[in-house]
């Protein structure tokens, strides 16, 4: 059954055709990923269902009772309150009950209507029905409800005081997805709700999205999310939604599948039309030569085969791949103890980090650090680098080992934000104003994007720069802290590919279990200050930890 249907909608976004002609028919109870390359549209399409936005052509039709709840990419809440505070924020039919229950008592303490009975007749039968929807409305039992949805999504009782303003930007989300599920909307769209959440937290997400009751989309580029709750995947690529179902791994090896069916397909058509047309050829040449109208007849009635295989869309369209970054890191070969960590203890005042952390990275291994946020992953990274003393224990970088560093909130391009990219990659590189465009053409940036301040650049846009960065910089040691961060899929998979090729070492900070799974032999875990050691990627984590 399909609860809402998108029929040829067409959107600008200054002065840009994002689609046209879009249609999609949304059905009950699904849990639907939506994927594609950054700037394709998907933020806005959700804007559209959710009536945020008005196509300028084509319609957004919900079946009658029928409700959206949205939440978006970035999410403010009011700051000075708590936690439970605000989480208990009563959904709009919620309160305007509680609204009228707080004028109705105050009624009841008036004399006036106290003393007259038909008036106090009147204001408790009011009350009693004022009652009934409170009760319908869950109004009992909300603070419960939330209370249990706070701890299902990972905040303990010691957390619910906690300000908003000192929450991370992960963690606003997830009161901002309580406050939304307590309103029950029939159809849930999120924005990327997983944007900086640790581990344990991406989990209660997946098991609260697939428990919805409700229609669940969900815009993400956690490609182990979308394994784990998709039941369908709407691929938005080039102004084009196509559906696939399963989940993110089905997806992907249907859409290759149907990738070489076209390509096939195309082919054949093509040899098809080129016979065709040298059919044509012949016969208006012998028409001419021998002046028969047979032969004149026989080339227009091919010519109108051509048109209406045109005309009724039966051209087959040539697979055209989209253009990815070209990222190739190259630091040559470093020290064979690229890094070693001895008896490594950190302290801020009072508050223990980390405590006798002791590891030891090779050249040419592969490292992933997790644990849960303020554990200290990012902290040990500004440690090895010399940013932060620590408070006991030695750092050992070997002699040859030249260290690359990405941060994960971009800081590596502080010194650059009112300068261009351009500007940032001739102080880098003694290279012409030529090259550097041609260089950072690699990394899809338009000329335009390469004359703009660094400041002006999306968040996608920043991280590939940083990528970029990094590729001129030859390290042979790459410290990665949360590199999936703002890249789209297809930018996530050039840059597994690049590391599987990279000669050094990698330690790397990642909440992104695919691309664990894919990228790393071993993974180091920071939890309550200490540390233990795993052999293998994120899914023989979980085996060792007898998880699913």
């Amino acid at each position: 059954m399909h609860i809402i249907n998108i029929d040829r909608i067409t959107i600008n976004h200054a002065g840009r055709v994002i689609y046209r002609d879009l249609s999609w028919a949304i059905g009950d109870r699904e849990r639907i990923g939506l994927v594609g390359p950054n700037g394709s549209g998907k933020s806005s399409l959700l804007r559209a269902v959710a009536e945020q936005i008005t196509p300028d052509a084509g319609s957004v039709v919900r079946m009658r009772g029928i409700r959206v709840g949205f939440l978006t990419q970035d999410v403010s809440l009011p700051s000075g309150r708590t936690v439970l505070e605000e989480a208990l924020t009563p959904p709009a039919p919620l309160a305007a009950v509680e609204s009228q229950l707080t004028r109705i008592e105050a009624r009841l303490g008036d004399p006036a209507v106290y003393g007259n009975p038909d008036r106090l007749a009147a204001a408790l039968t009011q009350q009693e029905r004022l009652l009934e929807e409170y009760e319908r409305l869950g109004g009992s039992a909300h603070t419960t409800r939330v209370r249990a949805l706070l701890v299902r999504l990972g905040f303990s009782p010691e957390q619910f005081d906690l300000l908003t303003d000192n929450l991370s930007g992960g963690q606003k989300k997830l009161v901002a997805l309580i406050k939304l599920a307590m309103e029950a909307p029939e159809v849930l769209l999120l924005d990327e709700p997983d944007n900086h959440l640790d581990l344990n937290a991406k989990r209660q997400l997946e098991e609260f999205i697939k428990t919805y009751p409700g229609t669940v989309i969900i815009v993400s580029h956690d490609r182990y999310l979308l394994d784990e709750v998709a039941t369908e995947i709407a691929e938005l690529s080039d102004g084009k939604l196509t559906l696939y179902k399963g989940n993110y791994t089905a997806y992907t090896t249907e859409r290759e599948l149907r990738r070489l069916r076209q390509q096939q397909m195309y082919t054949a058509q093509q040899k098809e039309i080129m016979r065709i047309e040298e059919a044509i050829k012949r016969f208006e040449q012998w028409a001419r030569i021998v002046v028969n109208e047979r032969h004149f007849k026989q080339a227009r009635s091919r010519r109108k085969m051509l048109e209406r295989m045109e005309a009724n869309g039966e051209i087959i369209d040539r697979v055209i791949e989209r253009r990815r970054m070209d990222l190739q890191i190259q630091g040559g070969r470093g020290s064979q103890k690229a890094l070693e960590v001895n008896n490594l203890s950190m302290a801020f005042e009072q508050n223990l980090i980390f405590v006798d952390l002791n590891f030891l990275i090779r050249h040419g291994e592969r490292v992933g650090l997790i644990g849960p946020n303020g554990a200290g992953k990012s902290v040990l990274f500004r440690i090895i680098q010399g940013q932060y003393p620590p408070s006991e224990g030695i750092i050992k970088v070997g002699p040859s080992t030249r260290i690359g560093y990405y941060s994960q909130e971009h800081q590596t391009l502080a010194t650059w934000l009112e300068s261009t990219p351009i500007a940032l990659v001739r102080d880098l590189a003694p290279i012409s104003e030529g090259d550097a465009v041609a260089f950072l053409n690699k990394f899809l940036f338009s000329y335009g994007q390469c004359s703009q301040p660094i400041r002006t650049l999306s968040g996608g846009e920043r991280s590939r720069l940083q990528l970029a960065a990094l590729m001129l910089q030859n390290p042979n040691l790459l410290l990665l802290d949360e590199p999936t961060n703002n890249l789209d899929i297809q930018s996530v998979e050039v840059l597994e590919k690049a590391l599987d090729e990279f000669e050094g070492a990698v330690l790397t900070i990642s909440h992104d279990r695919y691309f664990l799974d894919q990228t790393v032999d071993r993974l180091i875990e920071l939890r309550d200050g200490v540390m233990k050691t795993f052999e293998g990627g994120y899914t023989d984590y979980l085996a060792a930890q007898g998880q699913p």
